[in-house]
């Protein structure tokens, strides 16, 4: 069976024999520079980053919405003791408004993504609660090998 539109690039077996296939979202800094493998780009905050002129950021979007809300962001406040319940409200919102990340769920089914945001912490961002979301939502694809049935 083909893979169709889905790009293998995290594949694991599954133990039944399937091997999954998982969307290729990534992260990266806006201050970091654009490769050609960093796919469709989207910066994932409600406020523009700071230092950074709207001209010389290459990105596809800004979507502002897919952000958490002011009120969460600044109850969070990057503190990483918050981190559980931060996921937990964010998704929260994230479910009430799927028009918000649609954009990143469609260009992932076709490709490579690139969640851009600006925190100096890499692990406990919007952005990797994003990734982690919508890669959730997703799903992994299963495609059944031959072997998998013997």
């Amino acid at each position: 069976m083909g893979l169709g539109k889905w790009m293998v690039c995290a594949h694991r077996e599954s133990g039944d024999g399937d091997i999954v296939i998982m969307p290729m979202i990534q992260l990266k800094r806006v201050y970091e520079e654009q490769h050609p493998g960093d796919g469709v780009r989207y910066l994932v905050e409600r406020l523009w980053p700071r230092g950074v002129k709207k001209t010389a950021l290459p990105a596809d979007g800004w979507l502002k919405e897919a952000g958490p809300s002011t009120e969460l962001r600044k109850w969070f406040s990057h503190d990483p003791a918050k981190w559980h319940e931060f996921r937990r409200r964010y998704f929260a919102e994230l479910d009430g408004a799927p028009e918000a990340w649609a954009p990143i769920r469609d260009a992932a089914q076709q490709g490579t993504v690139t969640l851009l945001y600006s925190s100096h912490d890499t692990e406990h961002n919007n952005a990797a609660a994003l990734k982690e979301y919508i890669e959730h939502k997703m799903g992994a694809r299963s495609h059944t090998t031959a072997r998998s049935r013997h």
